[in-house]
């Protein structure tokens, strides 16, 4: 007998097929449409994605996140922020693929039960990527100068990192 999730996404994708064609929506062209919008969509962001992955591994290739990181290591023990998490602290703004990298790296090398692989998780679910964030809607509103919106956003940003390794500490230890 299978489980009841085994059976959850057919029965899903059956309902949705059904009401669809009850809607007289022609379900292939949709979804090929939807296919080829996605096709559009990686291939625009992809050449981004290139470029950013591959100058966070020369960041780290190189050094110069370790510098980093023993250079901020003091100041983050203070404020209990686990200083291997420098590099997901530096990316999420920018990038969310990037920092979903960086998180799935920490949680490789520590384990995602680990206290590390839950504080990368918890500040990854607990942070936006700003600086993208930013562009999108206030260019789609036609915003053109963001006065207070990029350090107000940076100081959330800082403040979910904080919160994330003080909640992952008092619920799981650290």
């Amino acid at each position: 007998m299978s489980h009841l999730t085994d059976v959850i996404v057919p029965l899903l994708l059956a309902a949705v097929a059904f009401y669809a064609l009850s809607r007289k929506v022609d379900v292939y062209s949709a979804l090929t449409a939807g296919a080829g919008e996605g096709l559009t969509i990686l291939l625009r962001i992809f050449p981004a994605l290139v470029a950013l992955l591959s100058a966070i591994y020369m960041f780290r290739a190189s050094g110069a996140m370790d510098a980093l990181t023993d250079l901020l290591r003091p100041l983050l023990l203070q404020l209990g922020i686990p200083p291997e998490t420098v590099s997901l602290l530096l990316i999420r703004p920018l990038s969310g693929s990037g920092a979903l990298a960086a998180g799935s790296d920490l949680m490789q090398q520590y384990g995602p039960d680990s206290y590390l692989g839950r504080t990368a998780a918890v500040m990854l679910g607990a942070s936006e990527t700003t600086f993208y964030t930013i562009a999108v809607y206030f260019g789609a509103a036609g915003i053109h100068r963001t006065r207070y919106t990029i350090p107000a956003a940076l100081t959330a940003d800082f403040t979910a990192f904080f919160t994330a390794s003080l909640l992952v500490r008092l619920f799981f230890g650290a």
